[in-house]
């Protein structure tokens, strides 16, 4: 039986709609680079945006000119965010279920831990999760399993009952890495093959189904 459950927050338990894709597009054109498809944007979301932005620039820019074009991104992302995230319909009473459940919530997220806690203050389900885990306090990107070992490191946890959920490839290939189960949540995916692709434990097409697994 499971007992441990680890969310990616974008497309997950949350749904931000085109909120990424315009910052991202925002932030290239501010900073004079070739704007980006949603496509292309949309194919890297689930890892952080230090490791795709450099994927999908038409130029090469130094490290710091990248962190340049990262502040106007998160800039752009905080003023749509409120406007637009919202959880998807069932998200916060199925949470609430399986913390009633005796179950232990965390969040695994490629957002920085600042805008991801923001967030989760913001839709009022902050205090259901034990813990997070933002980008910003792991040396590896997802696919690698820093996050998810971070938290099974600090929380005891017992990997044989714990699972990944995401809506990404990159979300299932970190809870392998990490050697938990892994679930696809195609709520919100854009191509299920990617998911079906990872063969995870589980996948699911409702949110009410993570409480049968």
């Amino acid at each position: 039986m499971l007992e441990n459950y680890l969310f990616d927050f974008d497309g997950t338990i949350a749904d931000s709609g085109e909120t990424g894709i315009i910052a991202v597009q925002k932030a290239f054109v501010d900073y004079g680079l070739e704007k980006p498809t949603a496509e292309s944007v949309r194919y890297y979301m689930g890892v952080p945006i230090e490791t795709f932005f450099p994927k999908i620039s038409n130029r090469e820019l130094k490290d710091t000119e990248w962190e340049e074009v990262f502040a106007i991104f998160r800039q752009y992302y905080s003023e749509l965010e409120l406007e637009i995230t919202q959880l998807f319909p069932g998200m916060k009473e199925t949470l609430m279920q399986l913390v009633e459940d005796g179950k232990r919530l965390f969040v695994v997220s490629s957002k920085n831990s600042v805008s991801l806690n923001r967030n989760l203050e913001n839709l009022g389900i902050a205090d259901l999760f034990t813990d997070t885990i933002g980008s910003d306090q792991v040396e590896n990107y997802k696919p690698a399993p820093d996050g998810i070992n971070i938290l099974a490191d600090r929380h005891d946890l017992d990997k044989a009952k714990t699972v990944m959920i995401g809506d990404a490839k990159y979300d299932l290939q970190m809870g392998k890495a990490a050697e938990v189960k892994t679930c696809g949540c195609a709520w919100d995916t854009y191509d299920i093959e990617l998911l079906k692709n990872e063969e995870p434990d589980y996948l699911l097409e409702k949110v009410e189904k993570l409480l049968e697994i």
